[in-house]
């Protein structure tokens, strides 16, 4: 070993034992140094260890290999190889990957995963047929072509060793390898040989397979398999052996187990009428299936299994009487368990009379009741002398009872297995075969017995022989490369098997036990002892036990009970009870017991005291003739013999080894116990592989992958040109000593460990490459960084500075100018200021003084008007002071004069009484009548005067009065009006009053109305403000309906639009899809008749009857037989002349004629079962489209409806509205009336105003709603196709003049003039949608032609293959009728057409009276429309070379030899360089021109089918070459081509020069030909592909995947030995430059043959597919490919493949698109794969991927370096949850067999046919130009 102290340093891992996990990961924290016995470790869970060595053995624990070999296909690809490596490989690909197999060497490990996994395929079948083992992922599929290849190639037979625990898979692994035989191999006959090996499989798992505690199908028997081949290795037959059936099963089952599975069908079955005579029930009714307790297993229908079962017998032959015989013995058996047997004393038994399951038993077996119940409880005795019958106990009975019923079962399973193998035998002679061995794996329980013994001696068996071959593969590995060979060191069991079989081994003393009378399991226990315990250091006895023994096998340690070994190698039988049933009447039961005789194996059992299961062996056919001798045989000897001769077969064979193990117990999907699978790999043999491949050099690297792998451990002096030296001196100088590599011829080998040293030193020079690569890149990055950050910054200085020098003469300029700025401005402002105050001042003195004159003008009037109040007041208070002045003066006086007076009078008195009072009287009287006297003068005068002036008065007065009785009367009349109105006054004051208290009430009124009147102006306000928001909404909601209408009219026209789009995919998806079963069809038939000729030929052979001068064409007549669409009565009268040969051919092909004639009608069914199909399709479209209709239209109408009821809604809102502001303007005019001030009050008025406002905003909505109602109707008429923009976006100017419009009457002419803008809009409408029609029409008769057209190639094809040969004329010549009759009634309509007609018929004409004039009236007249007996030269005139017609002459008798010359002689080279593109098929159509032109039927037809059949005919002799089919494939297409161009008809005349119309056709209608030569063109087109695609395969793979491209990207891994394998053939390297050559080359043959160009494209295109589905196939069988590196050089090839695409121009033939899977593929190894952002992009990008390769394309990434990282679980299961909505294929693989459907788009010729000059060396010289 290398130095510890190199390995085991500081974060080295290793792994530790482990009680839980059996081995645990840790990682060493410390170095180790020897001496050391402690290892410091840190668990993976981060918990620290110490870890103690062993003292004694000081063994270090195992290293754990790097994470990128981790997850490897195969084992031996490990570094270090032992058993905690293995099996953590085996979980990483099991639980991480989901990979169930994985190679250990030679042999596959297959771990049951417990769940259905799509990996079984036909497709996957097929991906690995034909690859090497080590080429693709483990599966058992490669195992089985790794078989099939070597005995192909070895010509040695193989086997398939399938082994396993029970429940492990065994069964099902085997199951596989034969359908995969059956699947790629297919049979040699007719008898679907493949399906009757699989049909085996039910019918043993039935009689065969149980459920028990580990696995519910259970196989209770082993068995070998042998698939016969013959020389073509093709399946013939198959024969089956089986081994080691545990007949106890039958008689008792333990807890949780059942029955062999036909029991329990049986049972489920009971109730059909076939099996009401077997009187079953439930199974729980019968004790021997009831005992398990669990007669049910989940998710198993018995009753639909035994359909199945019963299916499988009838296709093996076994009819159904014989299955109802079957089933009758095994219902029997069921009835005998029943059977109770009673004591009759301690030695005696019997059972009860009438015993009803007895009775049925002995009804159904055919024998009598009496004998049966007496020889259960009796047995014979024999002496010498005598013969006694002995009566036996119950416990005997009851196991004689059991032992019959397993007697009887045995010889059931042997009888159904030598019928499976008639039905599978085969009359051929075998030439090889494959054997497919499924047994028993290594078994331990808590109770071992006599079964297991054997088991595992079978087992020990198997490992020697295990063991042997890989030894001896290694040791020729060894030889091979010319290495020293030493011993290797490995585990020899042969002890171990001589402990058992060698004399006095186990089975001898067993056998001589059983010859012993009293011989017993004790006994025999003691002479075990006594022989072996001493001896022998693999046998050992238990301590507590002396009924025991132990076993040291190659697996474990196995505790043997010897109880009931003797009684089980015995295996005796009553005789009676076998006689008894041989005098059955039942004749299948006699059928089973007639061989007794012959028997080489006892097939009864001894009695079962309680032993687990019971064994039989089958019969050995090749002793047959030792039947006496060997009758007496033990059990264990006559299985050591079958063992003997099972190992002879295999040691004849190739061994093939399949190892299956079962991960846990409890049947739980993906979920890995390490505990039992350790147990299990060490059982099978798989550790000790690793064990001998590590005993000596279990790496081995080629020079070449060894250079590749480690070329960056070597300097540049150390490469030299030999590799192998270059290699040798690089190891020298890492590996210092030399035991630890071997160099080889070609390969270098290691020895363990050696590999992850290498790697760890790579690992550390790339590490310290990387960190110096880091160093220096992070230094130029920062210097970049740095040179550009100084850059940056000297930059930014210059701009900074630059800018700041500018800014700073910015800034002085702005200053001057701000300096002259401010100075006028603040002139300005000083000037303004001043002006301002200045006028401010004035302003203010003129105020000013105006306000003081007004307060001098206003005193001055206050004082004038206070000095008039004053003197007023002053005056009105004198005069009231002089009045209360003078009236208290005057009344002062008045008293002063009364008492005065008074005083006066009292004088008076007295002196009246006196003299002198009188005296003073008188003399004051006569003063006073002297006054008086001189007053009357006085006033006489003034009385005179007053008298005259009475006088002048009184005249005046008379005036006056006249005048005053005029104005009294006036007056009086006043007076009257006076009282009137005295009257009035009083009502009017009345009325005042009245309106006083009104005018308060109004005012009061007035206020309460004013109060009311603010508080609705503030609701109306608020209510204006809502109507203003609500008519913002409705603008917003019609803006909005606007939109939406725009948006669902955008969204109805783009969902038209994509649904006409999906439609018219789906029609062309339908269409291709009809054209690729047509093409398939015609393949097949193609297939069928080749097949036909092939027979007729070895036919034709086996007859051998040839007559000279008579030769047959097969593939003529079949030709003729197939293609019904054309017959000659040349062809008829051929046929007619060798009718004598044919008549014994016919004979012997009627039988296939009949097979050929079914199935070209089982053809035609299913051809019309397609058309109804499409018919149906297109009826559900149509009815599907008409039903989308309607429901847009509901939905419309809805829509429409809801608008409707929501504008009702709005108009009666308005109405409501308006009619509450009629209202408040009624009451508020009233109290206007009522009150003076209320008409002016502006708040009224405004108010009026905004109402008024309102009702014409209102007024204009509902115009609006008018107008958008118009349009919502107009849209729905023209709803599905409009225009937007003039559909909606038009109204809206309109709109928005409405809403300026104030005036009536402008309102008016608006709405007027948005009618006639929703008419104009209406009628644009209609004529879109009118035109929509008309498309839609267009449409719609496109699709009807295209139907017809389909109908029409339907038809045509149904009447070739309905129609007999007599019909072909008369339909032929009614279509003909059909087609000229509709062609005149064009040709009437059209006038060109008629002079067209006109001008040809003159011409033929003018042809005919010559003909006439030559033939000089002698002759028969020959009409165009007449055929003759004998073919009618025309006379040949001489012409000029311009009046050349394109057409060529032959005589009848040259046609063969113009078919010869020009077709089947012809080499394609010589023509493709010399001559012009297609000068065969222009040659032929100038032929076939003249045979039209001169009207011969029978020439026509004779040479199209000439023609044709030739065409096959060397297509046939040279269908592998390329060049010759692409050559008549542009030939072919060529010459449709030619017929379509000069047929005439319209469509195909639009191209056509003037010259070239006259050179149509004149006289046939060739339409039916052109379908014919159609279907010939699609079968040269996919022998092409055929052709093509063989060429590519072998390239596609190398090319694309293994070859790099770029150099040194992709990094060789350590590879197993699988890689290595024998089967390795070196077949050269491919590279992408290869198939870059070779498409140049096909490109540039069909260029050179002048296929059509489009023709080419879909060539290309299907290439291209080929080459991206075989490559992303392999990608996703290969998980060494699955890699970074490796989607760089995919991508790097497929942009290489683009690049030719480029430069041929064709990158718009779809080929491109075909590579697309593979492009994502390449992209998905190659993107980040760690959070959820890169599981969308991934879901998002990958969507040419199927969820299921997406996951296995995760599943399997594999890095090449140390520095990727593996894709996480976590992360897979995200990927999952975000694609398991997507609905596809659940097909892991692409179909690489899919032919896309070819089409011949029509392409006519520019070159005229007169100008075809033809040379000579075609030797067609008979031909003349005319």
């Amino acid at each position: 070993m290398m130095a510890a102290s190199e390995l085991y340093t500081k974060y080295a891992r290793v792994w530790i034992p482990d009680v839980e996990e059996v081995w645990k990961s840790a990682e060493l924290t410390k170095d180790y140094r020897q001496g050391d016995g402690v290892l410091q470790l840190q668990l993976e869970d981060g918990k620290e260890l110490e870890y103690k060595l062993d003292p004694k053995t000081n063994n270090l624990p195992h290293l754990r290999n790097p994470d990128i070999l981790v997850g490897e296909n195969d084992l031996t690809a490990l570094s270090y190889l032992h058993e905690p490596a293995v099996l953590h490989n085996l979980k990483v690909r099991f639980i991480d990957s989901k990979l169930i197999y994985t190679y250990c060497g030679i042999v596959l490990v297959a771990i049951n995963p417990y769940e259905t996994l799509p990996i079984y395929g036909t497709d996957i079948i097929y991906a690995y047929s034909g690859q090497n083992m080590g080429d693709m992922d483990p599966h058992i599929f490669a195992v089985a072509e790794e078989a099939y290849k070597q005995m192909a190639r070895d010509e040695r037979n193989q086997s398939i060793i399938v082994s396993g625990e029970s429940g492990a898979g065994k069964t099902v692994s085997a199951k596989y390898a034969m359908r995969y035989f059956a699947t790629v191999s297919g049979s040699a006959s007719e008898a679907n040989v493949e399906e009757k090996v699989l049909a085996s499989n039910p019918i043993m798992e039935s009689i065969g397979n149980a459920k028990t505690t580990r696995n519910d199908n259970s196989s209770r028997f082993g068995k070998y398999i042998e698939i016969g081949f013959d020389k073509k290795y093709r399946i013939i037959g198959a024969n089956m052996r089986t081994y080691l059936l545990e007949k106890s099963r039958v008689v008792f089952q333990a807890d949780e187990e059942r029955n062999y599975h036909i029991f329990y069908q049986l049972c489920a079955s009971a109730h059909l009428p076939e099996f009401k005579a077997l009187k079953l029930g439930k199974a729980n009714d019968f004790h021997y299936t009831k005992q398990g307790r669990n007669p049910v297993i989940d998710g198993v229908d018995d009753a639909k299994e035994m359909s199945t079962t019963r299916n499988a017998f009838t296709l093996l032959g076994v009819n159904e009487s014989y299955q109802l015989g079957l089933f009758q013995i095994l219902a029997s058996i069921l009835h005998l368990g029943n059977v109770e047997v009673n004591d009759r004393d301690s030695d005696s038994s019997i059972i009860p009379p009438n015993n009803g399951h007895l009775s049925v038993f002995c009804e159904l077996m055919g024998v009598t009741y009496q004998d049966m119940s007496h020889w259960l409880c009796h047995k014979k005795l024999k002496t010498a002398t005598e013969t006694y019958i002995k009566p036996i106990p119950k416990l005997q009975a009851i196991n004689a009872r059991d032992a019959l019923a397993k007697h009887i079962y045995a010889k059931l399973f042997n009888w159904i297995v030598d019928h499976v193998n008639k039905a599978l035998h085969s009359t051929v002679k075998q030439h090889s075969f494959i054997g497919v061995l499924d047994i028993y794996g290594f078994e331990t329980f808590e109770i071992n017995s006599f079964e297991q013994f054997c088991i595992n001696y079978a087992n020990e068996k198997l490992q020697q022989q295990f063991n042997m071959h890989v030894f001896k593969l290694e040791q020729e590995e060894y030889m091979k490369e010319q290495i020293p060979w030493t011993l290797i060191d490995f585990y020899d069991n042969q002890p171990c098997i001589n402990l058992i079989e060698a004399k006095m081994g186990i089975l001898d003393l067993l056998d001589e036990e059983c010859k012993m009378p009293k011989g017993s399991d004790d006994s025999w226990a003691q002479k075990l002892y006594n022989t072996h315990l001493k001896t022998c250091a693999l046998f050992e006895k238990p301590r507590m036990s002396n009924k025991a023994f132990i076993i040291q096998h190659f697996a474990d340690k196995v505790e043997y009970q010897c109880d009931g070994f003797l009684e089980k190698n015995k295996d005796t039988v009553n005789e009676e009870q076998i006689h008894v049933l041989k005098a059955s009447k039942f004749d299948l039961l006699v059928e089973l017991f007639r061989d007794e005789e012959k028997a080489t194996s006892p097939t009864g059992a001894a009695p079962a005291t309680g032993g687990r299961t019971r064994l039989s062996v089958k019969p050995d056919k090749n002793k047959a003739g030792q039947a006496s001798k060997e009758h007496k045989k033990t059990v264990g000897l006559q299985f050591r013999n079958s063992l003997q001769l099972l190992m002879e077969t295999l040691n004849a064979t190739t061994p093939h080894y399949v190892r299956c193990i079962k991960p846990n117990d409890h049947k739980y999907a993906f979920t890995f116990d390490p505990k039992r699978a350790v147990q299990q790999l060490r059982a099978c043999g798989v550790l000790e592989t690793i064990r001998i491949s590590a005993a000596g050099f279990p790496s081995r690297w080629t020079y070449q992958e060894f250079f590749s792998r480690y070329r960056v451990l070597m300097k540049q002096k150390d490469v030299l040109t030999d590799r192998k030296m270059t290699c040798k001196n690089v190891l020298e100088k890492l590996v210092q000593d030399p035991d630890k590599y071997q160099f080889g011829k070609t390969k270098i080998f290691f020895r363990p460990g050696q590999v992850a040293y290498l790697e760890k030193l790579r690992a550390d020079k790339l590490r310290a490459a990387c960190i110096r690569i880091q160093k220096t890149i992070r230094c130029w990055l920062a210097r970049k960084k740095y040179l550009r950050m100084k850059h940056a910054a000297t930059t930014i200085q210059r701009y900074v500075r630059g800018y700041q020098a500018r800014c700073l003469a910015k800034f002085l300029r702005r200053t001057r100018a701000a300096i002259i700025i401010q100075k006028y401005q603040r002139m300005y402002v000083q000037r303004t200021c001043y002006k301002r105050k200045q006028a401010a001042a004035l302003a203010m003195q003129c105020i000013l003084r105006a306000y003081m004159a007004r307060q001098l003008y206003k005193a001055l009037l206050r004082e004038h008007k206070a000095i008039i109040i004053q003197k007023m007041v002053r005056g009105w208070l004198a005069r009231q002071w002089f009045k209360r002045s003078l009236k208290a003066i005057v009344y002062l006086q008045c008293c002063i004069r009364r008492m005065r007076a008074k005083r006066e009078l009292k004088k008076l008195k007295i002196e009246a009484r006196s003299v002198e009072h009188f005296k003073k009287l008188n003399i004051g009287m006569e003063n006073k009548i002297m006054q008086l006297q001189r007053r009357i003068d006085d006033q006489n005068k003034e009385n005179r005067v007053l008298s005259e002036r009475l006088n002048s008065l009184e005249v005046s007065h008379a005036a006056e009065s006249e005048r005053q009785r005029v104005e009294l009367t006036r007056l009086r009349g006043a007076e009257e009006d006076a009282k009137n109105n005295a009257n009035k006054v009083t009502s009017l004051l009345e009325e005042l009053e009245r309106l006083r208290k009104d005018l308060q009430n109004t005012q009061k009124e007035k206020k309460a109305i004013e109060d009311w009147a603010r508080t609705y102006q503030d609701e109306m306000e608020q209510m204006i403000s809502e109507l203003k928001e609500q008519n913002h909404l409705l603008k917003n909601e019609k803006n909005d309906l606007n939109r939406l209408i725009q948006e669902q009219s955008q969204q109805w026209t783009e969902k038209m639009q994509r649904a006409l789009k999906e439609e018219t995919q789906q029609l062309e998806n339908d269409l291709n899809e009809e054209r690729s079963r047509y093409q398939n069809l015609l393949t097949e038939h193609l297939r069928l008749e080749e097949k036909y000729d092939d027979l007729k030929e070895e036919i034709t052979l086996a007859v051998n009857v040839p007559k000279p001068g008579h030769r047959r064409t097969d593939s003529t007549h079949s030709s003729n037989e197939s293609e019904c669409t054309y017959n000659s009565e040349f062809a008829e009268s051929e046929e007619g002349s060798r009718g004598g040969e044919d008549v014994p051919k016919a004979i012997l092909d009627m039988s296939l004629f009949l097979k050929l004639q079914k199935r070209v009608s089982e053809l035609e069914q299913e051809k019309q079962s397609l058309q109804n199909e499409l018919d149906r399709r297109e009826e559900q479209f149509q009815r599907a489209r008409a039903r989308d209709d309607e429901e847009h239209k509901k939905a419309r109408s809805a829509e429409l409806e809801y608008e409707s009821l929501k504008r009702q809604e709005l108009e009666s809102e308005n109405k409501k509205l308006k009619h509450d502001l009629n209202e408040m303007r009624q009451s508020l005019r009233g109290s206007a009336e009522a009150g003076s001030a209320a008409p002016g009050s502006p708040a009224y008025t405004v108010l009026l105003d905004q109402l008024n406002a309102s009702n014409e905003e209102l007024e204009v909505r509902k115009e609006e709603v008018l107008i958008l109602r118009s349009q919502l109707v107009s849209q729905k008429e023209a709803m599905q196709h409009k225009d937007e923009k003039e559909t909606m976006t038009e109204p809206l100017p309109y709109i928005e003049d409405v809403q300026k419009l104030t005036d009536a009457k402008e309102i008016s002419q608006a709405y007027m003039g948005l009618k006639e803008t929703s008419r104009l809009l209406e009628s644009q409408l209609q004529a879109q949608r009118r035109s929509h029609e008309n498309e839609v029409e267009v449409l719609r008769g496109e699709l009807q032609s295209v139907k017809e057209e389909n109908n029409r190639q339907q038809q045509l094809l149904a009447q070739n293959l309905q129609l007999p040969p007599e019909a072909r004329i008369e339909a032929s010549l009614q279509h003909e009728i059909t087609r000229l009759t509709n062609e005149n009634l064009d040709l009437m309509e059209q006038l060109e057409k008629q002079d067209k007609t006109v001008r040809k018929l003159k011409k033929q004409l003018k042809v005919f009276a010559k003909k006439i004039n030559d033939l000089e009236g002698g002759q028969m007249d020959v009409s165009p429309g007449q055929t003759a007996d004998e073919p009618v030269h025309p006379v040949n005139i001489p012409r000029r070379e311009k009046d050349f017609q394109g057409m060529l002459e032959y005589k009848k008798e040259d046609e063969l030899k113009l078919v010869k010359n020009l077709i089947l002689e012809l080499k394609p080279r010589g023509v493709a360089v010399n001559l012009i593109p297609g000068l065969p098929a222009y040659i032929l159509f100038m032929c076939l021109r003249h045979a039209d032109y001169i009207n011969d039927d029978q020439k026509v037809r004779s040479l199209l089918t000439s023609v044709i059949n030739s065409i096959k005919k060397i297509l046939k002799k040279r269908g592998d070459d390329f060049e010759t089919v692409s050559f008549w494939l542009s030939n072919t297409c060529r010459f449709l081509h030619c017929l379509k161009q000069y047929s005439g008809d319209e469509q195909f005349m639009k191209h056509n020069t003037t010259k070239q119309n006259d050179h149509c056709l004149s006289n046939f209608d060739l339409a039916e030909y052109r379908q014919v030569l159609s279907d010939l063109a699609i079968q040269i087109y996919q022998q092409l592909i055929k052709c093509m695609e063989n060429i590519l395969q072998p390239m596609i793979v190398s090319g694309m995947l293994e070859h790099e491209t770029i150099q040194g990207v992709s990094g060789v891994k350590p590879t197993g030995l699988r890689k290595r394998t024998s089967s390795i053939a070196d077949e050269g390297t491919y590279t992408l430059d290869s198939i870059i050559r070779q498409l140049n080359s096909f490109h540039s043959i069909m260029c050179q043959h002048g296929t059509d160009p489009e023709l080419i494209k879909q060539v290309v295109k299907q290439q291209f597919y080929i080459i991206g589905a075989v490559t992303l196939n392999n990608l996703l069988l290969r998980k060494d490919m699955c890699s970074w590196s490796k989607g760089m050089q995919i991508r790097y090839n497929v942009s290489q493949l683009e690049e030719w695409l480029r430069d041929k121009n064709l990158m718009t033939c779809g080929a491109k698109e075909t590579l697309e899977p593979l492009i994502q593929a390449a992209q998905l190894l190659q993107v980040k794969k760690k959070t959820d952002e890169d599981a969308e992009a991934i879901c998002s990008m990958c969507n040419s991927l199927s969820t299921a390769q997406i996951v296995k394309v995760l599943n399997l990434y594999t890095p090449v370096n140390a520095f990727e990282e593996r894709v996480s679980v976590l992360f897979i299961r995200t990927i999952q949850t975000r694609l398991r909505d997507r609905k596809e294929s659940p097909q892991l693989l692409m179909d690489t067999k899919l032919i896309y459907p070819v089409t011949f788009p029509f392409n006519p010729s520019s070159l005229a046919l007169e100008t075809i000059q033809i040379p000579s060396s075609l030797n067609v010289g008979f031909l003349t130009r005319v």
